[in-house]
């Protein structure tokens, strides 16, 4: 059989499979794989999460694992303490101090990369916690950090959770405002940022939009201080009086200790905040002994993470992504973790592959998003770099469809790595459905079971289980370590979002309260559950709902097809009706014939009532700097209203292109 032949007969096998085994020689090494963890967790809730809790060392030792006495404040380890930072560094030092904590790779490949050791990590963060302790921080203040993907990021925080100063870090992609509004909204009165970074070979000048957004801040900020990111690059700002250098702070306490802040449990680790549906942002608060406990052990059970690994993320620190398993459940298992300032397609669309080939990095966590991109670039980029070393495959921020899963095994994994894909949330701290690599089979397209301890159902309206196959609210019925306390000043907004959905506000019974995290979602006869969307991504077509996500994931499974996004617009008749926008692979042509099956392919997956009004292709979608479409814009123009507000856009120029070629 020649090799095209043989291609073709494994493409043919992969399209048929439903189910993957996980292979077994990752199944002799991994770190969890006994099937009985879940029958365990089951009948030893909740003191089954001491478990997680031993993965990290405590100061004081926690007299309870939950208290549920006032639900849904729950609180996990009581009067335990511990410090973050200690775990993530000091304890590792004997064994480790010599071992690469962060390998950071910068964007322009002639600039030299940088690895800090755990001793030298260790070291840096403690100048930087002397630092701000001169400049008055002290526990309970919380810093903001808004910063790209440098390694003075991670060290930031490290240094704030050593003084039990919570961090709130902000994506370096946001906007001035969206700076301003988080600083208001945190009462904070310390920034660190940078003079600029790169992006596609080009510097972008990143004080000037801090120093933008310092003019909103309503009240009195003491210190910024500025990491010099772009050097000889830079624009030529000088600081202000209220302004400090980075390298001028650790200068200054060079070779200075700070001893951890020994924090309760319960103490704020950090601020996070994500878009309402008020439009008002919601602070997430974290906490120190639940959330570093379920990030570590999370990243040891789903991530197969080890000392000895080089664990590659490819998310941004500025989301929760970056927070748990860039930061702080890899480092708190005192293995390497990876960052990358940069880009998958820059220089060369291989640039992701030949970092994992030089790193020989063991893992790889990132986005359906960028699987899709690599589909529509074509496997020959991966084929060029020796990828053997990679031991798993993870995906993380929305649901896969299975074609884009499959190629994800066969090209990057070459059906030798598990695939983990997870659904969880910013608010749940950590992953919350998906396979563990060691024990279960993988079903593509499916999230997989919750995790052991983890009691998650699919219901109705009325709260009540659905059976298998239909579609219907995703729920968490019990409490976890790595969950959201609360919403930052904001007790009423928390219940209100996420509790009041379904239970009795006025009840002091635990199990009244249950999580409703707006996801719809099925689950199958053996327990695994398929995510659909968010539960206001719904099309309601002549009375029927359907959800964005399914109609896309059959719209991506269609030959030929990279990407695809889809919307409701006004119809006369229908209410709504269904748009489609896609992106084609490399070698295909958006005509009438892939149109068609397109069409074909939705009506077979959903059925004729999700025809589509029209399908638009288009060589890019809308996207914010973070990656995420904006289908507000796509509405726009199914209804052929006036363009909203581009401005946050990577490629603004993209929907005029979209909008000319709807209208042809």
């Amino acid at each position: 059989m020649s090799g095209d032949d043989a291609d073709v007969e494994l493409e043919a096998r992969l399209e048929e499979q439903a189910e993957f085994e996980p292979p077994e020689s990752f199944v002799e090494q991994a770190n969890v794989t006994d099937a009985s963890v879940y029958d365990e967790f089951e009948e030893n809730w909740p003191e089954c999460w001491e478990g997680a809790a031993d993965l990290l060392d405590w100061d004081s030792d926690y007299d309870q694992v939950l208290d549920d006495s006032n639900p849904p404040f729950f609180e996990w380890f009581t009067n335990g303490s511990l410090n973050a930072s200690a775990n993530c560094l000091d304890r590792h030092l004997d064994e480790r101090g010599d071992e690469a904590a962060i390998e950071w790779v910068g964007e322009p490949t002639d600039e030299a990369d940088r690895t800090y050791t755990y001793a030298e990590l260790h070291r840096e963060v403690n100048e930087f916690a002397a630092g701000l302790r001169e400049m008055g921080v002290g526990e309970g203040d919380i810093v903001t950090l808004y910063m790209p993907m440098i390694p003075e990021l991670p060290i930031a925080m490290l240094a704030c959770a050593r003084i039990g100063a919570p961090h709130s870090v902000v994506f370096a992609g946001f906007s001035a405002d969206a700076l301003a509004t988080r600083m208001n909204a945190a009462d904070s009165e310390y920034l660190v940022t940078c003079d600029g970074y790169y992006r596609r070979g080009d510097p972008l000048d990143h004080l000037d939009k801090a120093n933008e957004g310092l003019s909103g801040v309503e009240h009195e900020v003491s210190d910024v201080v500025v990491v010099d990111r772009l050097g000889d690059d830079g624009f030529g700002h000088d600081l202000t009086d209220t302004q400090r250098d980075y390298d001028d702070v650790v200068a200054a306490n060079e070779g200075a200790e700070v001893e951890p802040v020994e924090r309760d449990a319960e103490d704020m680790l950090f601020l996070m905040y994500t878009s309402g549906t008020t439009g008002e942002p919601k602070g997430v608060k974290h906490t120190t002994g639940g959330y570093l406990s379920w990030a570590a052990w999370t990243s040891q059970a789903v991530l197969d993470i080890k000392p000895e690994d080089t664990y590659f993320c490819s998310a941004d620190i500025g989301w929760i992504t970056g927070h748990s398993y860039i930061v702080y459940g890899p480092l708190a298992l005192g293995t390497t973790t990876m960052m990358y300032e940069g880009t998958p397609d820059y220089p060369e669309r291989d640039r992701l592959w030949e970092i994992i080939e030089e790193y020989e990095a063991t893992q790889l966590y990132t986005a359906p998003t960028a699987i899709r991109s690599f589909m529509k670039w074509g496997s020959e980029f991966p084929d060029q770099h020796d990828l053997s070393s990679l031991r798993l495959l993870g995906t993380v921020g929305e649901p896969i469809n299975p074609r884009a899963w499959k190629w994800y095994y066969k090209h990057i994994g070459n059906e030798e790595c598990p695939i983990v894909d997870t659904w969880w949330q910013t608010e749940t701290g950590g992953m919350m459905i998906t396979t563990l690599p060691g024990v279960k089979k993988m079903k593509p397209g499916s999230a997989g079971p919750p995790l052991p301890g983890l009691d998650v159902e699919i219901v109705d309206n009325a709260g009540d289980q659905i059976e298998p196959g239909r579609a219907g609210y995703l729920t968490v019925q019990k409490p976890w370590p790595g969950m959201l306390r609360t919403l930052y000043k904001n007790d009423e907004r928390y219940i209100d979002e996420y509790w009041a959905e379904y239970s009795d506000t006025d009840s002091d019974d635990p199990d009244d309260w249950v999580y409703f995290p707006e996801d719809g979602a099925k689950i199958d006869d053996d327990g695994y559950i398929t995510v659909l969307g968010r539960v206001d991504d719904v099309i309601n077509v002549s009375g029927h709902r359907l959800g964005t996500m399914e109609i896309e994931s059959a719209i991506v499974g269609v030959e030929g097809v990279a990407e695809a996004a889809v919307v409701g617009g006004d119809h006369d008749i229908k209410g709504e009706a269904v748009y489609a926008y896609v992106i084609t692979e490399d070698g295909y042509e958006g005509d009438d014939d892939l149109r068609a099956r397109i069409v074909e392919g939705i009506e077979d997956a959903i059925g004729p009532i999700a025809r589509p009004e029209q399908v638009v292709f288009t060589p890019e979608l809308p996207k914010t700097r973070s990656g995420k479409i904006m289908r507000r814009l796509l509405e726009d123009v199914a209804n052929d209203e006036e363009l909203g507000d581009t401005s946050t856009l990577r490629n603004p120029e993209i929907v005029s292109e979209i909008r000319d070629q709807a209208r042809n």
